[in-house]
């Protein structure tokens, strides 16, 4: 398999969900082995795609370099990781990513627009070679060996709407777009005075997350999946492993996991190198793109 860019330039303007102000996001092809990094033209700060990058993982992913940070990267991330891509220049004039309609699906339309290519560099890839985990009380994220990529995400809310809910992700870009891409965020009315007074879910609306209040969906289209609340916590997973700049090859399994969790979770594999190897040759590559065929 070869590393992958965009065909060409493409750009869109949104509003971010957090700081609800308008961004504009660029994203541009780079050359093989120049990674995925994020550019704030605001300030002239480069910021690389990376686990120490990260700096809060309060309500989403942030990542930061000398002050100047990009804020809910996880639901572009997840796309950009779905569709193969391995090197990429995204600039903002802005600190959020722009939230769109609180799912990935239209980063994949952005991403088809603008074309995918191959180059002539090999792709790495990070095989799971023995089992690994972050817990925090009953909740869990875990690394394990698998011949295929897997995400295996359960959880259990006590809101009549959610309750529990349990969806196994066998990883392609065909099955992302179909299973996964659309499921939206979702946040409970009681919550957003709270996460307003301490200057966050600005930008929320229906139009762009999923609301609830005591008892139901407040939005009137309902759910696009019957198990919407999970699949998307799949996708939120899927773009914070893309903070291993590197695709993977093996299963992610979680209870309840959360940004933080995925985060520390990245920290820690690459704390024990005896978890996972970096498959590089033309032959190794060979075992990835078979289980991608293969799910």
């Amino acid at each position: 398999m070869k590393q992958q860019t965009i065909a060409k330039k493409v750009e869109l303007v949104g509003i971010g969900l957090h700081k609800g102000v308008p961004v504009k996001m660029v994203l541009e092809p780079l050359d093989a082995n120049c990674g995925i990094y994020f550019y704030r033209n605001d300030v002239g700060a480069s910021i690389p795609l990376k686990p120490e990058s990260v700096v809060d993982t309060t309500m989403a992913t942030v990542i930061a370099k000398d002050g100047h940070k990009v804020s809910t990267i996880e639901h572009l991330l997840s796309a950009i990781h779905a569709y193969g891509i391995d090197n990429l220049k995204i600039t903002l004039d802005n600190e959020e990513v722009p939230i769109m309609d609180g799912s990935s699906i239209g980063y994949c339309m952005l991403l088809e627009e603008a074309g995918i290519i191959k180059q002539e560099a090999t792709k790495k890839i990070l095989k799971i070679k023995a089992p690994i985990e972050v817990k925090d009380g009953d909740k869990f994220v875990r690394f394990e060996p698998n011949e295929s990529c897997v995400f295996d995400f359960s959880i259990h809310f006590s809101h009549p709407a959610i309750g529990m809910q349990q969806y196994k992700f066998n990883f392609s870009t065909k099955n992302y777009k179909e299973e996964i891409a659309r499921a939206r965020t979702f946040g409970f009315l009681g919550e957003v005075q709270y996460l307003r007074s301490i200057g966050l879910a600005l930008g929320g609306s229906l139009e762009n997350a999923i609301v609830l209040d005591e008892s139901s969906i407040l939005n009137k289209d309902g759910l696009r999946y019957k198990e919407e609340f999970v699949r998307h916590k799949i996708l939120d997973a899927i773009g914070d492993m893309a903070l291993l700049g590197i695709p993977l090859l093996g299963a992610y399994v979680s209870y309840a996991g959360s940004h933080k969790l995925n985060h520390l979770l990245t920290k820690k594999l690459f704390e024990n190198s005896n978890a996972y190897e970096i498959l590089e040759s033309e032959e190794s590559q060979k075992v990835y793109e078979y289980a991608l065929q293969n799910v």
